[in-house]
Formats: structure tokens, sequence, C-alpha cells
């Protein structure tokens, strides 16, 4: 079993678009897939037509497999479950805060799935938390989609530094563009730096399209559309690039 988690410290730029869409993909790939929905914004949850249950707490999350299976459910894809975010999350720090080794819990939790699903894909919340670092621990390879823009290659640095510093191996961060417009010349010019000069990116770009926007009114990802878009392609050439780190 893999854990893939798509982070980034800034918000809004595309990392529940991602993988949600790779989430369809990898299910379609015939792998038994689990996407937990980490943010309280719920917004994995909302896109494949998810209710939250209101028994369903930030404190159950972190008592493990017993208090969550009654809460994971079956999506409308084969092969795909969810188990979908809580307001509750929101003080999920806190909790993780009067835990016990509390930077590895989710790592824990997580492992006992690991003979129900191939694959268990994390939508995470941005900023740097307890329960990002959790994250960060019990991933095998995190997803930072960046736009080709100052801030968010500032925040990417700020999280290769941070790697660093907490000794957790920066071979884990895969990053990729994502909601580029080809058409400003400094998306253009930056994406082509990154592109050549970092070899952690990898070489599919996310464009920026109405069509990724149009999920929140279809509640269904993009790649699950018979219309063939550059959007859609592009989805599917990245999950072809991630398979490589899953042989």
């Amino acid at each position: 079993m893999k854990i893939i988690a798509s982070y980034n410290i800034k918000g809004g730029v595309g990392k529940t678009a991602s993988i949600v869409n790779l989430a369809y993909l990898a299910a379609a790939d015939d792998h038994k897939v689990l996407l937990c929905d980490l943010d309280p914004q719920g917004s994995s949850t909302y896109y494949f037509r998810i209710s939250t249950h209101q028994n369903q707490t930030g404190k159950k999350l972190l008592k493990g497999r017993k208090k969550l299976d009654k809460y994971v459910m079956e999506s409308d894809f084969e092969n795909l479950d969810i188990l979908p975010a809580n307001l509750s999350y929101r003080s999920l720090d806190i909790l993780l805060n009067q835990e016990t080794k509390s930077k590895h819990i989710l790592k824990n939790i997580f492992k006992t799935y690991e003979t129900t699903y191939d694959l268990i894909l994390l939508d995470c919340p941005p900023n740097i938390t307890l329960l990002s670092e959790n994250i960060f621990y019990a991933a095998d390879l995190i997803l930072v989609p960046i736009i080709p823009s100052t801030l968010s290659i500032r925040t990417y640095n700020q999280l290769l530094d941070f790697f660093k510093q907490e000794k957790i191996k920066r071979s884990k961060l895969v990053p990729f563009l994502s909601m580029v417009e080809k058409r400003k010349k400094l998306h253009s010019d930056i994406a082509e730096e990154l592109l050549s000069h970092d070899k952690r990116f990898l070489k599919t770009i996310i464009p920026y399209s109405a069509n990724i926007e149009k999920m929140g009114i279809l509640r269904k990802p993009i790649v699950a559309e018979t219309k063939h878009s550059a959007a859609k392609q592009a989805y599917v050439e990245l999950w072809q690039e991630i398979t490589t780190f899953l042989e």
C-alpha cells in the first residue's frame, strides 16, 4: 500500500482538483483506493457527492480504524471509497497536541488499511501544522501543486527548508505546475525556469481551465467526463508520471 498526499502551504493552487482526478484515475487503473479528505472545508467530499455523518468527528479519526470504518463511503465509481471530511477537523491540531507521539498518529492509523487498499490518497488543508507534519511522516509521496508565481514558489522553498530542518526526506516531495495560463508571459517564463532547473518537478503541466472549475457544478472528476479536453488529458498524463513512483 502507498500513501499519496496532495499538499501545499498555500491554498488555491489546485490540490483538491488534482487529488480528486488522480483518485478516479487510480481506481480506473484497477487500484483499490481510499480518498481521505482531511480538509475541514470538505471539497473532495463535496465533489464526490458524499455527505458527512453528523457523528463523525476529529476525535474519532484519531481513535483509529475501529471508529472510522462505519464512516467510509463507497463513491459512484468502482474501486474508489471516500472517508469524508468533517468541520470538526478544524480542531485536529489541538487534539493531536494532546496525544503522545503526535507526529506519527496518522501513519499508524493508515497502516491498518494496508490489506484493504492499494492506495490511500490524502486531500490536505494548507499551512504547516501538527496535522500536516503527521501527513509528511505518513505519506510515501507528497504531490505539491505549484502555480508559476513568486508567492507560490516562495512557499515551496519554505516547505523544502522545513523538511531539511525537521530531517524529513525531501525525496517525498514531488512538485508539479498547476493552474498555468500559458498566455501569461510570467507563467510561461517561470514554468520554463522551474522545469529546467529543478529536477523534482514532474513534466506534466496542469492548465488553468474553466472545465476544472466546472467540477464544482458537475460534482465529479473532469477525467470521468467522456468529452475530451486539454485539462482531462493533462491529469491523465500526470497520473502516468506518478505511477513510476509506485513501482
